[in-house]
C-alpha cells in the first residue's frame, strides 16, 4: 500500500475547542507514503451544511422518507497541483506536512448540532487523488458555536402568559399569571419567574416547573417534533381560598445546554418553560433562548 497515512488536524483556539463566526482555523494535512508516488491532486475542503431525514409509516405497509438539506459554505484549496505533462506530481517517500489556513465566513450560520433525525456539521476534509479510480479521503469535524444574535425579535422583551381554570367537582377556580423579565438568557444565568396566583378554589395547589428542550425538523412541507425534559422543580403550596399570592422562582440555566438554533430553515432547537398545577391546568411559554457566553 503506497499511501500509509492521510490525516487532517487543526489547532484549538480556546480551552473549549470551539470556533465562531470569522475565526481563523490553522491546521495541517499529513501525508505519508511508503515510496515515491504519483498523485494528481491534494485538496483541502471546508464545508458547513445541515441535513434532516426521517421516515413515516402509513397504512398498507407504506413508508415515506422526508429529507432536506441546507448549505452554508463550501471552500476548496489545492495543496498539490499536477505539474507534469501526464497530469501528475511526484511525491517522494516519507512524511509530508501541508499547512492550511481557513477563515470561517463571518455571517449568520447555525451552530453544530447532531441527533438521529437532523444534524448541522462544520468539517474539514483532505482529498487525495492518485488516478481516476484511486482516491483517498480524511475528514474532521470542528465545533462551531454561532455568535449570539442580539437582533432576534423579542430577545429582551418581558414574557407573560395567563390562564384561568375551573377545577373538578365544583371546587372553584384557580388563575395564574406567569411573568419573566426577558426571553434571552445566557448559559448559567439565573432566570427569575414571577407567578401571581389567585386560588379561589377549595383545593390547595402546588406549582410545578419543567424546563424542556424542543427540537423541530422540517422537510417537504412536513414537521417532526422531539421534546426532552431538562429539569423539574416545585414551588410552595398555595392553600385553598387563600386569594391572590405572588411566588418567585429562580431557575439556573444549565451551562452544558446547547445554544438555541433559530437561524436554520430546516432545524430548530428551542427551550420552553412549562408551569403547571395539574394535567389540565398549565402554561407553556417560550421564554428562553440559550446564548453562548
Amino acid at each position: 500500500m503506497t499511501v500509509k497515512k492521510l490525516h487532517i488536524e487543526y489547532d484549538a483556539v480556546n480551552n473549549r475547542n470551539t470556533f465562531t463566526n470569522g475565526d481563523t482555523i490553522n491546521g495541517r494535512i499529513i501525508l505519508e507514503v511508503s515510496k515515491e508516488t504519483k498523485v494528481q491532486s491534494l485538496l483541502f475542503i471546508a464545508k458547513g451544511k445541515a441535513r434532516v431525514c426521517w421516515s413515516e409509516h402509513y397504512g398498507n405497509n407504506q413508508t415515506h422518507v422526508y429529507w432536506s438539506d441546507e448549505k452554508y459554505y463550501s471552500v476548496k484549496h489545492h495543496m498539490i497541483r499536477e505539474s507534469r505533462q501526464d497530469g501528475t506530481e511526484v511525491i517522494s517517500r516519507g512524511k509530508h506536512v501541508f499547512p492550511f489556513t481557513f477563515k470561517i465566513p463571518d455571517r449568520k450560520m447555525p451552530s453544530s448540532f447532531h441527533s438521529s433525525v437532523g444534524r448541522i456539521v462544520h468539517k474539514l476534509k483532505a482529498e487525495l487523488k492518485q488516478s481516476v479510480k484511486l482516491k483517498k479521503k480524511a475528514k474532521i469535524h470542528f465545533m462551531f458555536v454561532s455568535k449570539a444574535d442580539m437582533d432576534t425579535p423579542g430577545l429582551l422583551v418581558p414574557q407573560q402568559e395567563s390562564k384561568d381554570k375551573s377545577l373538578a367537582f365544583g371546587s372553584g377556580n384557580v388563575s395564574m399569571d406567569v411573568h419573566a423579565k426577558k426571553m434571552g438568557y445566557k448559559l448559567g444565568e439565573a432566570m427569575y419567574v414571577n407567578i401571581q396566583i389567585n386560588n379561589a378554589s377549595s383545593r390547595s395547589v402546588k406549582p410545578k416547573f419543567e424546563l424542556y428542550e424542543k427540537r423541530s425538523f422540517f422537510a417537504q412541507g412536513q414537521r417532526k417534533v422531539q421534546t426532552r425534559t431538562i429539569l423539574k422543580e416545585k414551588s410552595d403550596v398555595v392553600e385553598g381560598r387563600s386569594g391572590q399570592k405572588m411566588l418567585t422562582k429562580i431557575i439556573a440555566i444549565p451551562r452544558e445546554l446547547t445554544p438555541s438554533i433559530l437561524n436554520c430553515s430546516i432545524l430548530k432547537l428551542e427551550y420552553r418553560l412549562k408551569v403547571s398545577f395539574s394535567r389540565d391546568l398549565f402554561i407553556s411559554v417560550l421564554i428562553l433562548q440559550t446564548l453562548d457566553l
